[in-house]
């Protein structure tokens, strides 16, 4: 322990920028690809065939493996290797090939009998799915938002592979340096407690726009 300690106050500023640098690189791609999840979803449960076509391409994005991807994006998008905008929009892939999924199953979940009632009372299509529909879904979509999310704080590490900042760097520092314990705890105790953290936020979010879901448990 007092090495890690030791280790903590030499390298600081190091470790506090390698966590700032793992949040954005984790969350800002889950939440671009919570937001498109939506429409798509909705598509993708309305009509049959597109949810065929998304359905197969999640499955396709998923068999890549995550380092190939990001050496294969600067060569589709024309970025550097080591252009962060690379790990945003692979992440972004992985968690909408994810997200689509669970939103269309929310969506299917939904009592057909709840949606004729919403109907009779006189909602319209669009207010009948954001005050009735997407409502009823959210606690399926957002368990798929709880994975994609602690998946992609898992994932960032991988970036430091090809020199892209996270705490994966501290895993790659202890490597270089004969497996040496302090960063590579560190970075596995900080990873962690960021995946926990950002898990009980959309947990609480859940409950906080579920409130029938709590009434219906007591």
């Amino acid at each position: 322990m007092s090495e890690i300690w030791r280790y903590l106050e030499t390298n600081a500023d190091d470790v506090l920028t390698a966590l700032v640098q793992h949040i954005w690189l984790a969350l800002i791609p889950v939440a671009i690809a919570f937001v498109l999840a939506l429409p798509l979803g909705a598509l993708v449960h309305r009509y049959v065939p597109a949810r065929h076509i998304a359905l197969t391409a999640g499955s396709v994005i998923y068999t890549v493996p995550s380092l190939a991807l990001l050496l294969l994006l600067p060569g589709i998008l024309g970025t550097s290797v080591l252009d962060p905008v690379n790990v945003v929009i692979a992440l972004t892939l992985y968690s909408l090939a994810l997200l689509v999924r669970t939103t269309a199953d929310g969506l299917d979940a939904v009592d057909t009998t709840v949606l004729q009632a919403a109907t009779a009372m006189g909602y319209r299509p669009v207010r009948r799915w954001f005050t009735v529909q997407l409502p009823l879904a959210m606690p399926v979509i957002l368990t798929g938002l709880r994975v994609a999310t602690v998946a992609n704080v898992s994932m960032v590490s991988i970036a430091a592979l090809i020199g892209i900042g996270g705490l994966g760097q501290l895993f790659t520092r202890g490597f270089q340096l004969g497996f040496y314990l302090p960063p590579i705890i560190i970075g596995l105790v900080l990873s962690v407690t960021l995946a926990v953290i950002a898990d009980v936020l959309i947990v609480a979010v859940q409950r906080g726009l579920t409130p029938w879901a709590r009434a219906g448990a007591r």
